[in-house]
């Protein structure tokens, strides 16, 4: 079994590759910039309701990854057929 360290960092790399998955999620460029302002910068980021999607859906992949791993016993050998 792996450490409670190993699984935090698990967890935040999961958690990090999910959030640039979320992203882009509606994402609405705006109409008229303020002058000094990125045409491209989106007019509402939405980055509280972003990162609690990240969580959801990282704990989900984290959580499947646990039960796979710990409570069924697989290896990533018996995974690739080796």
């Amino acid at each position: 079994m792996s450490g409670i360290m190993t699984q935090i960092f698990m967890f935040l790399v999961i958690w990090w590759l999910t959030l640039f998955v979320v992203l882009p999620w509606g994402v609405r460029r705006s109409e008229s910039p303020d002058p000094g302002h990125d045409p491209g910068a989106p007019s509402n980021p939405m980055l509280l309701k972003k990162a609690l999607i990240t969580t959801l859906v990282a704990t989900v992949i984290w959580g499947a990854a646990f039960i796979t791993f710990h409570v069924l016993d697989f290896s990533l050998l018996q995974l690739i057929g080796a």
